[in-house]
């Protein structure tokens, strides 16, 4: 193992490999700051350019890209509420307040941060356990897949600002909206109303370009551009203060396992994982009403979580042949054209390649730290923009993407009702956060529990006869029960008790 470490830290330290990871790493960036286009659609865009490659300077392009783009979809979420991935979702609700408050600097820096040290981490693990934590991920069947899917949808209840009943509604909505389309395991057409475009479901990247993207573009015309000269200047510092490391360095930490481990479950990926990190930071803070208020915690656990991702995504995709994100598929469709076959015997026959890939992932995060400091300065610019102009630009850039992913206007119109949908949800003060978490996770919560009880001949008690799923469901029913009235109650009779005591 030891020689091959050296084989491969020996070829990405060649000048063609560390010019290849470094375009990757800037058109990651790029990619990921514009509103509406994905890590997913550069990487396939860019793989035909990477045939005349030598495998593995090709290989280290795409994953780089993959890496710079996690980073990249905060710069958008925080200057104009509009992430540039789906992965940077959960960076709005704290990262944009931020930039209100004219600490979009701040904002930015502690997102470069977190993704800096996640990424690092995630790729240390790639490169250090890869085979360990891909055996993990083989025990992940039906069973353990539904407990996952059933304690990612009680992270609805945290993030509903407000009513909690209006963000169960909104939950509820995307879950449903998850079953549209053909039954996976029956094969029935379910509430497609004879449209044919539905028979493959709504898309998620789709419905979370409108839902984000629209309704922003709509409040930056409704908006005078007088309040948006607060996120004009960037005056403040980038890069945190040690007291502000010491602060939000056991929520990245935190966060960067909770990324490394959501991605190496095949069907996962940085727009979940974004969200169980936000989610299990606000969860252990002291101060939970500053979440989504501006919190630098809320920005540090988003990021952290969704750049973790990339390198636990590699894993099963590397170790097992399972590609660990849509991302990762492609990459995985990169290899077999290169005429390399993942699976468990690619990090002894192609180790030369594998390695040098796993090398250039790590080497990508400090190629994007350093590129970040110097491209997000000059992305500040985006919001000089008056808000007449930026708006028909987003609309654009939304239209753009969302016509680009499968060539069909027919997701452009989908992407539009989806926009207006999002902002007539804010008017009424009904959170789109959780009809998104609702849209990632219900196609897993559907398939996995048709597969359960059909192993089980119907019986619910085969998720209780599994241990992973059984603590899985106890964490879920635990943090239900946290979020409801009855908890704090409780909590408020023992601190009496104990007061007293």
């Amino acid at each position: 193992m030891f020689d091959y470490l050296e084989i491969g830290l020996t070829n990405v330290l060649t000048l063609t490999n560390l010019l290849a990871i470094s375009f990757g790493t800037a058109l990651g960036l790029f990619v990921g700051a514009m509103p509406g286009l994905s890590a997913t659609m550069a990487i396939a865009i860019l793989l035909p350019l990477t045939f005349n490659m030598p495998p593995a300077t090709g290989l280290s392009m795409l994953a780089s890209l993959y890496m710079g783009a996690m980073y990249g979809g905060s710069i958008a979420a925080i200057l104009i509420r509009t992430p540039g991935t789906p992965a940077a979702a959960a960076t709005v609700l704290d990262g944009y307040p931020m930039a209100q408050q004219g600490r979009a600097g701040k904002a930015l820096g502690v997102s470069l941060f977190a993704s800096l040290i996640g990424g690092v981490l995630s790729s240390i693990a790639l490169l250090t356990i890869a085979p360990i934590l891909g055996s993990v991920a083989l025990q992940f069947g039906p069973v353990e897949l539904f407990a996952v899917a059933v304690l990612g949808i009680t992270i609805i209840g945290s993030l509903s600002q407000g009513s909690a009943v209006k963000g169960l509604l909104s939950g509820v909505v995307g879950l449903l909206l998850a079953t549209v389309g053909m039954d996976p395991i029956t094969g029935s057409a379910r509430f497609t109303f004879g449209i044919l475009n539905l028979y493959s479901g709504v898309s998620f990247t789709v419905a979370l370009i409108g839902l984000f993207s629209i309704p922003q573009a709509i409040r930056l015309i409704e908006k005078d551009d007088a309040v948006q000269k607060r996120i004009n200047s960037f005056k403040d510092k980038m890069l945190p203060t040690l007291a502000e490391i010491r602060q939000i360095i056991v929520t990245v930490l935190r966060s960067s396992l909770i990324g490394i481990f959501t991605g190496i479950i095949p069907g996962t990926g940085g727009d979940t994982a974004c969200w169980f990190g936000y989610n299990e930071a606000k969860r252990f803070s002291k101060n939970k009403d500053n979440f989504g208020k501006g919190d630098i915690e809320g920005v540090a656990a988003s990021e952290a979580a969704n750049n973790a991702v990339v390198g636990g995504a590699l894993i099963p995709t590397l170790t097992l042949g399972i590609p660990g994100s849509s991302a990762t598929a492609i990459l995985m469709g990169a290899l077999m054209v290169h005429g390399i076959m993942p699976g468990p015997t690619l990090m002894t026959e192609y180790a030369d390649v594998t390695y040098t890939l796993i090398w250039a992932l790590l080497f990508s995060n400090f190629f994007m730290f350093f590129e970040g400091l110097m491209f997000t300065r000059a992305a500040i610019h985006v919001t000089r923009v008056p808000n007449k102009v930026l708006s028909p630009i987003i609309i654009i850039l939304c239209v753009i993407g969302s016509f680009a992913i499968n060539n069909s206007f027919f997701d452009v119109y989908m992407m539009l009702i989806f926009g207006l949908l999002g902002y007539f949800m804010d008017k009424i003060g009904v959170p789109t956060a959780p009809m998104v978490v609702g849209l990632i996770l219900g196609q897993m919560l559907n398939v996995s529990l048709h597969q359960s009880l059909m192993i089980s001949g119907g019986s619910w008690m085969i998720f209780f006869s599994n241990p992973i799923s059984t603590v899985l469901l106890i964490i879920a029913a635990i943090s239900v029960f946290q979020a409801t009235p009855l908890s704090d109650r409780l909590f408020n009779a023992i601190k009496s008790a104990m007061s007293k005591s």
